[in-house]
């Protein structure tokens, strides 16, 4: 009997820390499948000419927690990019993403995790950037 009270004061415990710190994957033992929230620091090359874009032209994003389900956002429309690694992404322009010059809002996103409701943080958006296109 002794056992099972321990038992379940231990998870009680449990319950109440997970509840406690579901917030903090750090902490939390169930939050292994959640993916962080990207984080974007430069973009590169940050200005480019409407006749690049007419060519097509590569944009590296540079910053932190990119996955393979992550992606550009430009003006808002999602696009495909390359993941090269947890610090960098490709992404391809051209003249049907970007319909003249003018400025463009760069921001990444990545769809949540595998999570369920378990107190745990997963995915999100970055700040945004701007890509000038003359």
């Amino acid at each position: 009997m002794r056992f099972w009270t321990y038992g379940l004061s231990c998870a009680c415990l449990l319950a109440l820390a997970v509840l406690t710190l579901g917030c903090n994957n750090t902490l939390n033992p169930l939050c292994s499948s959640s993916r962080p929230a990207p984080l974007i620091g430069s973009l590169s090359p940050s200005n480019m000419t409407f006749a690049d874009l007419q060519q097509g032209q590569t944009l590296t994003i540079n910053g932190n927690n990119f996955v393979s389900s992550s992606e550009v956002m430009i003006n808002s429309t999602p696009l495909g990019a390359t993941v090269v690694s947890p610090q960098e992404m490709q992404v391809t322009l051209n003249t049907a993403v970007i319909s003249g010059p003018g400025q463009v809002k760069v921001s990444v996103n990545t769809p949540s995790g595998n999570t369920g409701d378990l107190g745990c943080t997963s995915g999100g958006k970055s700040s945004v950037l701007t890509l000038t296109v003359n």
